[in-house]
């Protein structure tokens, strides 16, 4: 890692720092586009190196009751959105594709009916092999879901049963032949540097996966996560030198399958990058309904989060009582600069310098210092029209993130 060096502030500097952290509303000259992510909390099983809310359903979950509970949540939001047209939906987990035909149909109609939805809205659902049914499928393309995003993981049955998976190698090929018969776009969902994986191993799971032709891949590195069954008991994982190769081949194969590496950990074919996730990678808002989920929403002069109630019992309590939200808080001014960037240097080719104000309703002079530093340290390119992480920038990206963590 590269260590973060104090930077010492000349006057210019100093008087930039000020400017940031001067009160004040903000001035956002424009509203940024508006996603809607739905979060559904159950699974078959909590894998052992999930951090996501997610909870295991013991035989049957309460479907009637949740799915009364996502429309209140979404009727007491409205005032925070009202007019504001929805560009992209999002149905996350858990594992939503748990969900019965009727229930997704009927959760959709909802949206619907309390949302502006845009005539080409990316709609994604999060699917996982085991739950793959043909026909339940077809149901739901025929009710709007028009993306969807499958939690392979990884083609090897032993990998994957070291991870916790319901599913084994097969069915996630049979899962694959489903959304492909079913679906124009789809994502894929892989890891590596998984416990006990070789660089072999891990190259034959990229080649298996590139013979299916997805749109879109999504590729993580396993990470250890507090508060998971993994962080408890750590697994023998690949070493750093093995980790890099396996990445390093990861990027030389899917490149020469024509694949752009957009994002850290989003590979897509033209005209393919998953739009929900751009928009938030932009510093965009969205709002967020079902347990634990997240919101960020923007105002003419504030920039808000909200966070819903975890547990799934205590959300469709409060939330049929009209208030399904846990906590709420302003994003500080000082915030704002450390926020977008924390986002939007995600993406390969950055962002338009004028996009930082759009979004944030401050100057892009607001964080010269930080950003003069990391194009010092080899970090940052920058013209009067992008942004962008350097490779090296790419490689060390939280060091280059935490450049513009706010003042103390």
């Amino acid at each position: 890692m590269i260590p973060i060096k104090p930077v010492v502030a000349g006057p210019a500097a100093i008087g930039t720092v000020q400017a940031y952290l001067q009160p004040g509303v903000l001035n956002l000259p424009a509203l940024p586009p508006l996603s809607l992510y739905v979060h559904f909390p159950w699974c078959v099983r909590k894998c052992p190196y999930c951090d996501f809310n997610s909870h295991e359903a013991s035989g049957a979950f309460p479907e009637e009751q949740y799915l009364q509970a996502l429309r209140a949540d979404l009727e007491a939001a409205l005032p925070l959105i009202w007019g504001r047209r929805i560009y992209t939906i999002f149905i996350g987990g858990g594992t939503p594709s748990l969900m019965s035909a009727a229930g997704l149909d009927r959760m959709l109609s909802d949206i619907r009916s309390l949302l502006p939805i845009d005539g080409a809205a990316e709609i994604t659902m999060e699917a996982n092999p085991g739950t793959f049914e043909t026909e339940k499928f077809r149901s739901y393309r025929d009710s709007g879901v028009n993306r969807l995003s499958i939690g392979i993981q990884s083609f090897h049955s032993g990998h994957l049963r070291a991870l916790g998976r319901i599913h084994d190698g097969e069915q996630a090929r049979r899962a694959i032949d489903i959304a492909a018969g079913t679906f124009d776009n789809f994502n894929l969902d892989l890891m590596f540097a998984l416990p006990g994986q070789t660089p072999a191993e891990s190259s034959a799971d990229i080649a298996t996966a590139l013979a299916f032709a997805p749109p879109h891949l999504s590729l993580y590195h396993l990470t250890l996560e507090p508060n998971t069954v993994f962080a408890k008991f750590p697994p023998a994982l690949p070493d750093d030198d093995a980790s890099a190769e396996m990445q390093e081949q990861i990027e030389s194969d899917l490149q020469a399958a024509g694949y752009g590496h957009y994002e850290v950990s989003a590979y897509a074919r033209p005209g393919r990058r998953a739009r929900h996730n751009l928009n938030y990678w932009e510093f965009g808002d969205y709002l967020g309904i079902g347990a634990g989920a997240h919101s960020k929403l923007s105002f003419p002069h504030r920039i808000v989060r909200q966070a819903r109630y975890k547990q799934p019992a205590s959300y469709m309590e409060q939330a049929l009582k009209g208030n399904a939200i846990a906590d709420s808080s302003e994003v500080a001014r000082r915030e704002l600069g450390f926020e977008f960037m924390l986002n939007a240097l995600r993406l390969s080719d950055g962002f338009e310098v004028n996009l930082f104000s759009e979004r944030t309703g401050l100057p892009i002079s607001a964080v010269a210092a930080q950003l003069d530093e990391a194009e010092r340290r080899g970090l940052l390119l920058r013209d009067h029209q992008r942004i962008c992480p350097t490779d090296l920038g790419q490689r060390f990206l939280n060091d280059l993130q935490q450049l513009f963590l706010p003042p103390d």
